[in-house]
């Protein structure tokens, strides 16, 4: 499987995986997804707001390599996010705004070619700090992170009874 292929997989593992934990965050009542429950970011929606606004930002810096200007155009119109917690959103909205994230997560990933992933793309850290890294590389660590703090938001969902049912990406690897 290509690096490109394996990305597309990522995309379509990220989308599959975040319809499976906002139906199950659905269960719970505001209360109980916005209670501190001593996870990073305190409460489930504060981690799944994390997680957007991760994204948000990411998306917006590789929006703005002229390669990808067009293709990310849309979330380039989203305002900057000042920090990682991001502007707190209601459930449904913050919903809303994941499903349409994971559109345009699958639209890069479905545009990328083998010569984009050798990109060095400049960037700011949000402390401000610059940074120059291949493309590759930071799309392994955007869908890592995702991966890495819905993990956290699972845990916060057993914890309160609910299971998110099968999270393995091997479920959308093709069998051979």
């Amino acid at each position: 499987m290509s690096l490109t292929a394996q990305f597309r997989l990522m995309a379509q593992y990220n989308d599959w995986m975040n319809h499976k934990l906002y139906e199950a965050a659905a269960k719970l009542s505001p209360e109980e997804r916005t209670a501190d429950r001593g996870a990073f970011f305190g409460s489930l929606q504060a981690t799944l707001q994390h997680i957007v606004n991760a994204d948000t930002i990411w998306l917006r810096r590789f929006g703005s390599h002229p390669r990808f200007a067009e293709m990310l155009a849309a979330v380039m119109e989203l305002p900057q996010p000042t920090d990682l917690r991001g502007e707190a959103m209601e459930f449904d909205a913050l919903r809303v705004r994941r499903a349409w994230m994971d559109r345009q997560i699958m639209h890069f990933a479905c545009a990328l070619t083998g010569a984009d992933l050798d990109l060095v793309m400049h960037y700011k850290s949000m402390a401000g700090v610059p940074g120059s890294r291949r493309l590759d590389g930071l799309l392994m660590h955007f869908f890592n992170h995702q991966t890495h703090h819905r993990g956290q938001a699972t845990t916060l969902l057993s914890q309160q009874g609910i299971d998110v049912g099968v999270t393995d990406l091997v479920v959308l690897v093709p069998e051979a």
